[in-house]
């Protein structure tokens, strides 16, 4: 059998600026060479690709799905190319494959097929806002969503924040756009006044937006961040 191609995890912009800005050569190099891929949405990769290579031809990429409704039994299927030698690149709506994504999936098969992993660089929101928040860096969690009933997001919030109290621990959060308010809502009515409290809006985009305050100076604030994507932070 002859060498197996390589599975690269190619990140994506946070939103429409410019890709060169954000992006290194290193990614539009890849999309070049590479025809086979595993995408989130096939529209909006198409999109990307174009974006970052215009002259690519749409007809000649094979496009696999991963989302939702992927069926686990439907992934080994993804990964044939590379067994026959070529390269794979998988990608995520926004921001890093495998970080908050499902694509995690595609990468733990690989490995075990012995198919090289190849993390190329760009922007992860949850990085970005970790970096520009001030809290701590050197130990921290993401958890992801929070519960959507309110007692039980309420029930949660005090959990890790005793947790991050014990332990100095950063604890991070991602949010569904439109409920962007009711979580910042639950987070000043649950958390300590002393908590400091970052939101991050719309990073790498001109309007981004990065404020880290106290819960209770947080109290006088009117945001409105509503269906703005957003990554919320919070240490004791």
């Amino acid at each position: 059998m002859g060498q197996k191609g390589q599975l690269y995890l190619i990140p994506t912009r946070l939103g429409d600026q410019p890709p060169l800005e954000v992006l290194p050569l290193s990614i539009r190099k890849k999309i070049t060479d590479i025809n086979y891929y595993i995408v989130e949405n096939e529209k909006v990769a198409r999109r990307f690709i174009k974006k970052i290579v215009p002259s690519k031809s749409q007809d000649k990429l094979e496009i696999n799905l991963l989302n939702k409704f992927t069926q686990d039994i439907e992934i080994p299927e993804f990964l044939k190319p590379c067994e026959e030698g070529k390269d794979i690149g998988l990608m995520t709506d926004a921001g890093c494959p495998g970080i908050a994504d499902p694509g995690s999936k595609v990468v733990s098969l690989a490995h075990r097929q012995n198919i090289k992993v190849v993390p190329l660089v760009g922007p992860s929101s949850i990085v970005l806002a970790l970096m520009a928040s001030g809290l701590n860096g050197q130990n921290f969690a993401f958890n992801g969503y929070l519960p959507i009933d309110k007692a039980e997001c309420k029930k949660r919030v005090k959990q890790l924040e005793k947790h991050a109290e014990i332990n100095n621990q950063t604890q991070i959060f991602i949010e569904t756009p439109y409920r962007n308010g009711q979580l910042f809502e639950t987070f000043l009515k649950t958390l300590k006044p002393q908590t400091r409290l970052c939101v991050a809006v719309d990073l790498t985009l001109t309007s981004e937006y990065i404020i880290t305050k106290s819960v209770k100076e947080w109290q006088t604030e009117n945001p409105d961040w509503h269906k703005r994507p957003a990554i919320f932070i919070f240490h004791p």
